[in-house]
């Protein structure tokens, strides 16, 4: 691969979009202040053997995902998604303008993550400012990004988790073959 910079330029949310048509979602093209994706991190304990010098950490799982998004002014569709049960208030899809800084093509990302809108935040009210309110999507059980390399190609999956199904791919690689095998999980569609 020729080394480049790819920069996200633009971004829209569609909240509610539950994947198969019934529901076409909100979109938030026009309201999105900031949006950040969930952040993976493992978890480590510390283990200090008996009869070595040194202490080695052993990874033991990945902490919960969470995302984050703020919306200017109100948006009363949105800020009513907390607490809901239905499946269209838990699908939410990303989709971004990444450029490739060498060529100059503008490329897709995306992402879906399924969870539940768990904080409504809204900013101070300041005469002069543009009031927001700061979301957050918790209990994430399902999450998906996604990264074009080339114009025209299909995107690369970066990231692709499920939690019902126990599959954890990582630039396509699936993590959890081992785990799934050994434990003998039951086959499930995804």
């Amino acid at each position: 691969m020729t080394a480049t910079i790819y920069t996200l330029e633009s971004v829209n949310m569609i909240c509610g979009d539950t994947g198969d048509g019934t529901a076409p979602g909100v979109s938030t093209h026009l309201v999105l202040q900031e949006l950040k994706l969930p952040g993976l991190e493992e978890n480590y304990v510390d283990h200090a053997p008996g009869g070595a010098p040194i202490a080695i950490e052993i990874p033991t799982h990945m902490n919960r995902l969470e995302a984050t998004f703020n919306l200017a002014g109100w948006d009363p569709d949105i800020m009513t998604f907390i607490s809901r049960e239905e499946r269209r208030y838990q699908r939410f899809s990303v989709y971004g303008l990444i450029r490739d800084r060498r060529t100059s093509k503008a490329l897709q990302g995306y992402a879906v993550l399924e969870g539940r809108i768990g904080r409504v935040n809204p900013t101070a009210f300041r005469k002069g400012d543009l009031m927001a309110h700061e979301y957050s999507i918790r209990a994430i059980t399902h999450y998906e990004l996604y990264m074009q390399l080339e114009a025209g190609e299909e995107p690369w999956e970066v990231y692709w988790w499920d939690f019902f199904t126990s599959t954890k791919r990582i630039g396509g690689e699936d993590q959890n073959k081992d785990l799934v095998r050994l434990l003998a999980l039951p086959a499930v569609a995804t």
